[in-house]
């Protein structure tokens, strides 16, 4: 589905660059100037040895230490046209919350950032930096090397949180309007701190009985720490907005059932946990998961720590993943940490069309995940217990681009071939979750199941009702579906403000 990029917001662009005064950032540019903040080289950011790192689920990435935030920080040349603000589905004003980190004050760093984006721990660490903000940052077109903004962005909001002064922004006065949110996903919780920050009287119903959605079930403890996702929850919380988990719309009450107990607007941030297979045979076997359902036993459940929590998950020796997507990744890199002698990727097209992002790919690399690339299964085989043991596989070859942009995958004749896999993960894509619109019919959805938006509001067909995130999407990124939310969120106040 398309992306819909829009433009920056116009109240964005008055602010940008003299929410501090101009003299201030005269004097950085004399301090350093251009050509020599262009010589500083990209700070690295530490990480743990691949060999020791592959055996348990502690963090990757260690973070940048002060000094080196602020020597990357000198590296941002403050452009007169900062393009990098243009790449940033959110809009967060990144050169100013850059130069704030240059002279130390990390503290209104991190404000900075929270005025268009309520989770900068989470998107320092998850979101693509290298195909959106990075990759237009003109340090990147004068140089090579962007300014690593992911990594300061996360270096501030992890300051923040270890030195336990967050800043609440004051909350204005109360409006009088409820506004329910259903999901607590990227998409929910962003909508809900706008919201929450406009005085409405915000409620996330969760289904689940932690918030977090993707968040928390499907990326490992190795890319975002659950503590890290926590506090942005309790960040929330502290401005006001109301959590209900175990909460399944749909089930425990409908979106009507909602409206009647005084709700004036609807939020449906219920992502895409519908997930997809290939159809082939054998594909029932013992031993062939989801990636949703994979992912979700060892991070939510916490199978990786078996028995003291109740969730056991499938320990194989011969571990295939299915898919060259972020997800497959994390598949892949779970599974080698869980024990498996050998892990992994099967991915249909080439290293080139592999959609996962680069650092994923190289830590996984690092780690000692195999890539058969040009691969694709065509059936299961099982042993006499009705466990996988293998898979046929067949290779291919690259022909012209699909719909995608990518070249579309062709099977090569009498090229098929077995391989062992005593368990096999399915990361091939998901699609929206189908409960809320089976259970409200005048919600429009589109052939593949998403819910219909306007993209320049997020309202969806019924009045009052918006959307956005994976829902509208199918599988998306963190950052797409909270520059939906915050869409969103500004058509919900509006609606609100013009509702007797």
């Amino acid at each position: 589905m398309s992306e819909n990029k829009k433009e920056m917001p116009q109240e964005l662009k008055k602010r940008l660059r003299t929410a501090f005064n101009e003299e201030w950032r005269k004097e950085l540019r004399k301090s350093l100037p251009a050509k020599e903040r262009i010589k500083i080289p990209r700070q690295k950011m530490p990480e743990r040895d691949a060999e020791e790192r592959n055996k348990d689920f502690y963090e990757v990435n260690l973070g940048l230490e002060a000094k080196m935030a602020k020597a990357e920080a000198q590296r941002c040349l403050d452009c007169a046209n900062p393009q990098c603000v243009t790449g940033c589905p959110v809009g967060i004003d990144i050169p100013t919350f850059i130069k704030l980190i240059e002279i130390g004050d990390f503290e209104q760093s991190v404000r900075m950032i929270k005025e268009t984006n309520s989770l900068p721990a989470i998107c320092g660490r998850v979101c693509p930096q290298e195909t959106q903000c990075e990759v237009v940052c003109n340090l990147k077109k004068a140089t090579g090397v962007p300014v690593a903004i992911g990594n300061l962005e996360r270096f501030v909001a992890d300051y923040e949180r270890i030195n336990g002064n967050v800043y609440i922004p004051p909350i204005p006065p109360a409006t009088g309007k409820k506004v329910a949110i259903i999901g607590a996903g990227p998409a929910g919780l962003t909508v809900a701190g706008d919201l929450a920050r406009k005085g409405h009287k915000v409620t996330i119903f969760e289904a689940l009985h932690i918030a977090g959605g993707v968040l928390v079930y499907g990326i490992p403890e190795f890319r975002l720490p659950k503590k890290s996702l926590q506090a942005e929850v309790e960040y929330l919380e502290r401005l006001g907005v109301e959590l209900k988990t175990n909460f399944v719309v749909g089930k425990t009450a409908t979106l009507k059932d909602l409206e009647n107990e005084g709700y004036d607007a609807f939020f449906i941030g219920s992502g895409a946990g519908l997930p997809n297979f290939m159809r082939i045979p054998g594909e029932n076997l013992i031993g062939v998961y989801s990636a949703n359902e994979y992912l979700t036993r060892v991070n939510l459940m916490r199978a990786y720590e078996f028995p003291k929590y109740d969730t056991p998950v499938f320990l194989g020796k011969k571990a295939a993943v299915l898919g060259g997507g972020n997800v497959a990744m994390d598949s892949v890199r779970t599974a080698k940490r869980l024990g498996a002698e050998m892990a992994a990727i099967v991915y249909r097209r080439s290293s080139v069309e592999m959609p996962a992002r680069a650092e994923e790919v190289h830590h996984a690399e690092e780690e000692g995940i195999e890539f058969l690339f040009l691969t694709t299964p065509i059936r299961y085989f099982g042993d006499e217990k009705g466990r996988v043991k293998a898979m046929e596989c067949l290779r291919m070859e690259l022909g012209e681009p699909d719909a995608s942009g990518r070249r579309r995958p062709i099977p090569i004749k009498g090229s098929e071939f077995v391989m062992d896999a005593d368990l096999v993960v399915v990361a091939i894509g998901n699609s929206p979750n189908p409960l809320i619109p089976q259970t409200t019919p005048q919600l429009k959805v589109g052939k593949w199941g998403n819910v219909e938006v306007d993209w320049d509001t997020m309202a969806t067909s019924i009045k009052g009702v918006y959307a956005g995130g994976d829902i509208i999407r199918g599988g998306a990124t963190v950052i797409l579906a909270m520059g939906d939310a915050r869409i969103a969120a500004a058509s919900i106040d509006k609606y609100l403000s013009n509702k007797k």
